[in-house]
């Protein structure tokens, strides 16, 4: 990472009213990042402010700075605030703030502002009348739709209802909404509450059969998506272009041979709302989805609590691979400094790349003359896959790595992963990161593809502790994405337990099963078998408190028969049974 002596740089420090009173005799733009001192300035956003100082070269009218809201009189509302200010201060005006360490917005700000002054400048454009910001407090309320509004991104609720989920229909539309280029902020498969269901379906309220409705939503599992637009395509578009001066000699020589140019232009192409997507997909139908910002913001606080925080700070996941040479000798080491940068390993594999996927992985190199060596050396060794966790993670990760080659990671930036991990094979970066937030679920989705498992809890169980098992499988991870409370005969019971039906301890499963109600539930994760098998911990209680005393057994169990949950053995016994249990045309279901 960079040095400090390259941070002071960077940013002006400001820690008086004085020197505040200075800034805003700034020429041109300064962007401040307001922090606390007990917590120190936002680290996530300065290899962006490196980036864009480089990049932009306007040091005559770009500036950035770190102001101390607790030696400012004028930031004296900032003070006690845990969450990251950025402050945009134009010509001595305050004329912008983001909150949380919004990357892509505070990017996107910036260079607006930028490329306005320049236009200014060069007499292309007037002075803007700016509405100056007022640097006060705010209440709990407003700072909450703040938050929102900060965030810059079009969101949408979709809920797919009890009967689409029992069809699996969620897991079609996410895959697609994902291929598409939409990001899947958060997901929960849950029992909606009746005041959010009538709150949500306001609009059919005086439907005839709206209490029926209801009735129905609440009665069973739905899954309920956050997703945001993503970034927009960029398209290539040829533009013939000729001069007055080309078209008037064209047309006094028709006979002559003419060269026409064409001009390449790189243009955003407008997405498709959610909906409209959705309905030319042909799956709207399964869908019901609310865009309106002021309601979305509300579900969301209901549904999705510690969104609003959690993108308030730019939590973000990325996947990252280590390369073969530095997997094999060094693994350890990187790892160890993949931590102390404050990320959080989420999921992490070996792999030996196909030739398609180290093409993928290595396509910064494809125009080198040793590309096909590269390509062939990475699909015949195993390198490392990782998920990463933190703010502003994508941004970080790559700042982290460094430079795409070791001769220019030695000539600038000597403390990032490719000059400390330089190995001599090849001269490249022994690292990869995800380009963007999209290219980051597309690709977590391939590495780590998600796996469904079948999971019981038996009637033994009380209402409170089946509350608490919930509560600890979201926790690890799991996605439930289908679940139904029923007394199991012997007759469904078999189609759960179909491996062990002709044993003689059977009659014996069976007995405990007719005993009340269990819950079937369809877990989803990457590895999820493995991951619920250790879950429950051994089929014995009394072994479980021994060898694995977290687990749910050791908690919940009471005998080897009522030993609180049950799972599926492998992939082929997990698909099995949840073909078993929930299938299209059961009546129950």
């Amino acid at each position: 990472m960079a040095s400090k002596k390259r941070e002071v740089q960077l940013q002006t420090v400001i820690n008086s009213q004085s020197l505040w009173d200075d800034m805003l005799l700034n020429k041109g733009l300064t962007v401040i990042d307001v922090y606390q001192a007990w917590c120190g300035p936002c680290k996530a956003v300065q290899p962006l402010f490196r980036k864009l100082k480089n990049e932009l070269n306007e040091d005559e009218i770009l500036h950035f700075a770190v102001a101390e809201a607790d030696s400012i009189v004028t930031l004296q509302s900032f003070r006690d605030k845990c969450e990251p200010v950025f402050l945009f201060c134009l010509n001595g005006k305050i004329v912008a703030k983001v909150q949380g360490a919004n990357a892509p917005l505070i990017n996107r700000k910036v260079i607006s502002l930028i490329d306005e002054e320049k236009k200014i400048a060069a007499g292309e454009t007037a002075r803007p009348q700016y509405v100056e910001i007022t640097l006060v407090d705010q209440s709990e309320e407003e700072l909450g739709e703040s938050q929102y509004d900060s965030i810059g991104e079009i969101y949408s609720i979709t809920i797919l209802k009890p009967d689409a989920v029992l069809r699996r229909k969620h897991i079609e539309v996410k895959e697609k909404i994902i291929k598409e280029g939409f990001i899947v902020e958060a997901q929960d498969n849950t029992f909606l509450p009746e005041e959010l269901v009538r709150e949500f379906y306001i609009h059919l309220a005086d439907q005839p059969d709206f209490e029926e409705f209801v009735a129905f939503v609440i009665s069973g599992l739905s899954c309920v998506l956050l997703t945001s637009q993503g970034e927009e395509e960029i398209i290539q578009e040829e533009i013939q272009s000729q001069s007055e001066e080309e078209e008037e000699e064209l047309s006094e020589h028709p006979d002559e041979p003419h060269v026409k140019f064409a001009t390449m232009v790189a243009m955003k192409k407008k997405r498709d709302s959610l909906q409209e997507y959705l309905e030319r997909q042909h799956i709207a139908e399964f869908c019901d989805v609310e865009d309106d910002p002021s309601k979305v913001s509300k579900f969301i606080d209901i549904l999705f609590p510690d969104f609003k925080t959690m993108k308030s700070m730019n939590i973000q996941r990325t996947l990252a691979l280590l390369r073969p040479e530095v997997y094999e000798d060094r693994k350890d080491g990187v790892l160890d400094i993949i931590q102390k940068e404050g990320f959080t390993i989420l999921m992490q594999r070996q792999i030996l790349l196909s030739e398609e996927e180290a093409r993928t992985v290595c396509k910064n190199y494809e125009n080198e003359e040793y590309f096909s060596k590269l390509l062939a050396y990475m699909s015949s060794s195993p390198s490392y896959v990782l998920v990463l966790l933190r703010a502003n993670a994508l941004e970080y990760w790559k700042e982290l790595m460094g430079p795409k080659t070791v001769e220019e990671a030695f000539a600038s930036d000597q403390e990032s992963l490719c000059a400390q991990f330089a190995t001599g094979n090849f001269p490249i970066n022994q690292f990869y990161g995800s380009s963007s937030r999209a290219v980051a679920e597309k690709e977590i989705e391939y590495f780590f593809p998600p796996q469904s498992t079948l999971a019981l809890i038996k009637p033994h169980v009380t209402q409170e502790q089946r509350l608490e098992i919930l509560r600890a499988i979201k926790e690890a991870g799991f996605e439930i994405t289908m679940l139904k409370e029923m007394l199991l005969t012997p007759e469904h019971a078999n189609k759960v337990y179909y491996k062990i039906t002709g044993r003689d301890f059977y009659k014996n499963v069976l007995e405990v099963l007719s005993s009340g109600t269990s819950i079937i539930m369809v877990l989803t994760k990457w590895n999820a078998v493995a991951e619920w098998r250790r879950m429950m911990g051994p089929v014995d209680p009394e072994e479980a408190k021994l060898l694995s005393p977290d687990s749910l057994r050791a908690n919940y169990g009471l005998d080897i028969l009522r030993n609180a949950v049950h799972g599926a053995s492998n992939a082929s016994e997990a698909a099995v049974s949840i073909n078993n249990v929930f299938t299209e045309d059961n009546p129950e279901d």
